[in-house]
């Protein structure tokens, strides 16, 4: 008398993995769009509070100094003294560089300003004037 095991196999059937696949797949091209236009909003949230930062840091080098750092002497005032400042009480900016905006541009600084007595701009993701949403130009005087 022979005895004969039932073996049984264990494991997962191409059929199966291909209906797991698809599952994925079409989950990620649910969910995929939405997480990236989060991603935009994110980096034009995070440039707006780097501007207004930068802004209030303008504001405690015009205390100290007596004005706003000219557009020749730039943003660059707020991390070594400019020629002439006497009470330049500084580096103003903790890390002693200045930021670059979320899309690794630099911030455009311009005084006196158009807008009022400086002007603080990143011209967003595609560093051309105007455009919408991503691209949209992000100011200090709005």
């Amino acid at each position: 008398m022979k005895h004969t095991k039932n073996r049984t196999q264990t494991g997962f059937t191409l059929l199966e993995l291909l209906v797991v696949l698809g599952i994925i797949a079409m989950l990620a091209g649910i969910v995929g769009p939405q997480v990236m236009k989060h991603m935009g909003e994110s980096k034009t949230k995070a440039a707006k509070v780097q501007i207004e930062d930068l802004a209030a840091t303008l504001d405690m080098y015009k205390l100290d100094v007596g004005s706003y750092p000219t557009s020749e002497q730039g943003l660059q005032s707020l991390v070594e003294s400019p020629e002439g400042a006497a009470r330049w009480n500084g580096p103003y900016l903790r890390k002693g560089k200045i930021p670059l905006d979320p899309w690794n541009q630099e911030y455009h600084y311009v005084s006196p300003g158009e807008h009022g007595k400086f002007d603080l701009f990143s011209l967003g993701s595609d560093a051309k004037e105007g455009g919408e949403g991503e691209d949209k130009d992000l100011v200090n005087w709005e």
